[in-house]
């Protein structure tokens, strides 16, 4: 069982940039998929980023590619999404999930493993 740990959320204005952190802990075949979610009050989670450990093959939602970044620090054990000129439509728990398959997927249901999340606010 992988278990994740989420930082860095926190509320910011419109333009403004933060840097999630992604703790796991567990055998490194339980997480060669690492993604990060976010979910909307009333909504279900969104794929925002995902990348595989492995290959560090990384894969972005149309509505965040060219702002967001998401890396890995394997030393650390650490994932990172990083932020740059966010937007109102951003706002949202940011949650890591983690998946032991060789290829990641955008579908929140294949991901066996959850953070709590970090909520990010973006104000205009």
């Amino acid at each position: 069982q992988v278990q994740l740990a989420e930082s860095g959320g926190g509320s910011v204005e419109a333009g403004g940039s933060l840097r999630l952190s992604c703790v796991a802990s567990g055998a490194s075949y339980t997480r060669r998929c690492m993604g990060w979610f976010r979910q909307a009050p009333g909504k279900d989670h969104e794929e925002v980023a995902t990348i595989n450990t492995d290959r560090d093959i990384r894969s972005y939602s149309d509505s965040v590619k060219g702002r967001f970044t998401i890396s890995q620090d394997n030393a650390k054990n650490t994932v990172y999404l990083q932020m740059n000129n966010l937007k109102p439509e951003d706002t949202g728990l940011y949650v890591c999930a983690a998946d032991p398959a060789p290829s990641c997927s955008a579908r929140p249901t294949r991901y066996l493993s959850w953070g709590q999340g970090t909520q990010v606010t973006v104000s205009s």
